[in-house]
């Protein structure tokens, strides 16, 4: 990154005011800008990576302090540009009636769509070009979820929300349903006041927990969190948790579905987090029956690809086991239990002693 700009307070009041409108414009709901001190996110970072909260995502500490020292991961940073997205693309009440129906395939409501680091990313990159359109070249890089950033506690210093209890950030207008993204300047622009916490004496994140990995407020351990289970765990999934896990086979909303901040929520008119492929509404067992190449095909552009097919077919099958017993339920997991994969055939297993039991 170069050196900073010899721009005047002036001239980075304009331009802040040209980024707002501009981001307004490349459809990000809210904008904000914070510097890069982010000590006290840094300690209870270090606190929860001593619990040994993160399990297996070992990238959580690979990268020493550059996840909390903006400038040491990219040196030459001064400020950050946080953006939100939202993108809940239903009512809440749609997404816990589909969270009830025990045969209906329950996906986290993020990963519906288009995978949200390539719509973010082209946003935030056509942001980068306008500045410099502006005022010439400036150092810049583009994050979304893709490098060691803390991107909740920069959200929350740049006045997007506050991190809840769930440790999800929250929006008092519009509730938890949107990603961030992040642009790390040389540019001396104003900074935006950080937002304080609104979750008051509230509990409802941490009581619906299924699995309660919410251990105290705002401290999750990923360990026992559904969407750890589902999408970044790689092993077999502890037997403690399948129960719990229900219908849900691609990550877990419980902690937002019943936030009552999200009450605020609407559904977004953003056209690639829009649901494909029937996913916001499928059966579990059509899901079961997918080829390998017909899951590659739903799941093209979808951040769904990343956890693989073996790992939906395993999620997939602990689902089956927890639904209502039905003759199409046991012939969906008989034709997949001598499964390539040891693993899937492991929970095909637990699934079929499920309803041998009911």
């Amino acid at each position: 990154m170069k050196p900073a700009h010899p721009y005047g307070d002036a001239e980075m009041t304009e331009l802040k005011s040209k980024v707002i409108a501009w981001c307004g414009e490349l459809g990000f709901q809210h904008t904000g800008i914070t510097d890069i001190e982010l000590s006290q996110a840094e300690s209870r970072l270090a606190d929860w990576l001593r619990g040994k909260f993160h399990g297996s995502m070992d990238y959580m500490e690979r990268h020493g302090t550059k996840r909390s020292r903006p400038d040491e991961l990219v040196p030459g940073t001064l400020r950050v540009i946080s953006v939100r997205m939202d993108y809940f693309p239903e009512s809440q009440d749609a997404a816990k009636q589909r969270l009830d129906d025990g045969h209906s395939a329950y996906i986290s409501r993020y990963a519906l769509g288009r995978d949200y680091h390539k719509t973010l990313r082209g946003r935030l990159r056509a942001l980068a070009r306008r500045i410099e359109e502006n005022i010439g070249q400036f150092g810049y890089r583009v994050f979304v979820d893709s490098a060691p950033v803390l991107e909740k506690a920069l959200a929350e210093k740049a006045g997007i929300g506050w991190v809840g209890k769930h440790t999800n950030v929250i929006d008092r207008d519009t509730g938890s349903w949107f990603f961030l993204g992040e642009l790390y300047t040389d540019l001396p622009l104003p900074t935006d006041t950080a937002e304080e916490s609104h979750c008051g004496t509230c509990t409802a994140c941490i009581d619906v927990c299924p699995t309660k990995a919410i251990v105290a407020p705002y401290s999750l351990d990923a360990r026992r969190c559904i969407s750890y289970l589902t999408i970044e765990n790689k092993d077999p999934i502890p037997v403690e948790f399948r129960k719990d896990i229900g219908n849900r086979i691609y990550g877990c909303d419980d902690c937002q579905l019943f936030c009552p901040w999200n009450k605020f929520a609407k559904p977004t008119a953003e056209e690639d987090f829009a649901p494909r492929h029937g996913l916001d509404t499928a059966q579990l067992t059509d899901l079961f029956s997918w080829s390998e190449d017909t899951w590659l095909e739903k799941t093209e552009g979808s951040a769904i690809r990343r956890i693989g097919f073996e790992r939906w077919s395993r999620n997939i099958a602990v689902a089956l086991g927890n639904a209502d017993k039905t003759a199409e339920i046991i012939a969906a997991l008989m034709a997949r239990r001598q499964d390539d994969s040891p693993m899937v055939t492991e929970h095909v297993e637990w699934a079929l002693e499920q309803h041998a039991e009911k």
